[in-house]
């Protein structure tokens, strides 16, 4: 029972040490997720209130969940705090596994994010994965008595204090410059225009469709090859789905650029045959006139040269913000805000464009062009 025990505490222990620092690599990622688990839950009426304020500090939760991920791991391995340890391990896998059985469930969110975006996992993966974990941290918590400490309490705690420090500062790093390895759709290398046509093996969702009538107060339903006559009054359409299509969603499939008039310029700025930057912009950010003169060093080398376009979602405020600061760019275009926080985990952000291929993808705190 002992190696037992140990085995199930090294597993355990590795994977929430993986799992957590995949997700530092990127905390905003793990960020977004817990908002749209916040703005279901709000959406459906649960403590909507307080759904909304834990939407706005989505980003506090991610860094301190990941912090507490990977020391929960550490002191598994270590056999620090053995007994407050485990308790907390089986309390976090009770919530994983509710977390990932209302993905799986609900399917109101299309998967839990439970290993960042680079190592993407069906819902029905992920439930299964903390099946397993909540059963060996239950197997942890009762044997309890078989787990000794590696070394000396003191060496134990400094080694806890230096994998907090340690994830906190990979996380901080992070979210000033970018991920430290890009599993997004807009990575460097990748051509944008291809990634926004679906992929050639998509099998399309399947839908049957029943109309419904109304004769003599009563309604009936139709198939499209057996309508009623005319004595018989149309009331709706409805769309079942028969059959779930696979891989029918683009990479890329919230990426628009529309100008000042609405319309859609996407093909034309992608498919430009020389470089380009497009520099996206979620918000303007805080320390504008600092931020301000570095941009407008910037565009005023590039004028005659290298196009320079600003992608927001907030066009009034960065056109207010280009006028103060007499900022010379090639166009501001808006997208969906949604495509921003994808595109750009740091705001700003600049892409250095080759046509429709990004040749480079960078923080604006290391844009150094």
């Amino acid at each position: 029972m002992k190696l037992t025990v140990n085995i199930a505490r090294i597993v355990t222990g590795v994977l929430f040490i993986f799992s957590g620092l995949v997700k530092a690599i990127d905390p905003l990622g793990l960020a977004y997720k817990m908002q749209e688990f916040f703005e279901a839950w709000a959406d459906d009426g649960f403590f909507k209130d307080l759904m909304n304020v834990f939407t706005r500090h989505a980003l506090g939760f991610s860094v301190l969940m990941i912090t507490l991920e990977v020391v929960v791991g550490i002191a598994l391995l270590l056999g620090w705090q053995k007994r407050v340890i485990s308790w907390l391990l089986f309390l976090l896998m009770l919530f994983f596994t509710f977390l990932t059985s209302y993905v799986l469930f609900s399917g109101k969110i299309r998967a839990c994010g439970c290993f960042g975006d680079c190592i993407p996992l069906t819902p029905k993966q992920t439930f299964t994965k903390d099946i397993i974990l909540l059963l060996l941290s239950a197997l942890i918590l009762i044997k309890i008595g078989y787990i000794t400490p590696l070394i000396k309490p003191l060496a134990n705690t400094l080694l806890i204090l230096l994998a907090v420090a340690g994830t906190l500062f990979l996380q901080s790093y992070v979210l000033r410059h970018l991920p430290l390895r890009d599993c997004l759709p807009y990575k460097k290398g990748n051509n944008l225009l291809e990634l926004r046509k679906m992929p050639a093996d998509a099998i399309q969702d399947k839908f049957e469709y029943k109309f419904v009538y109304e004769k003599g107060g009563s309604n009936k339903e139709f198939t499209p090859d057996a309508l009623p006559d005319s004595s018989w009054k149309f009331i709706e359409r409805k769309q079942v789905l028969v059959a779930a299509g696979k891989n029918n969603v683009p990479l890329i499939n919230d990426f628009s650029l529309s100008d000042e008039n609405g319309v859609d310029v996407t093909d034309s700025i992608l498919s430009s045959t020389g470089n380009y930057y497009l520099l996206f912009m979620k918000e303007l950010p805080s320390d504008n006139a600092k931020w301000a003169q570095k941009l407008k060093t910037f565009t005023d080398m590039q004028v005659g040269k290298e196009p320079v376009y600003i992608i927001t979602s907030q066009r009034l405020a960065v056109l207010q913000f280009i006028k103060t600061y007499s900022v010379t760019v090639n166009g501001v275009y808006t997208t969906d805000g949604t495509a921003i926080k994808t595109a750009a985990r740091v705001n700003p952000t600049i892409f250095y464009m080759h046509g429709p291929v990004v040749e480079e993808k960078q923080s604006w705190l290391d844009f150094k062009r």
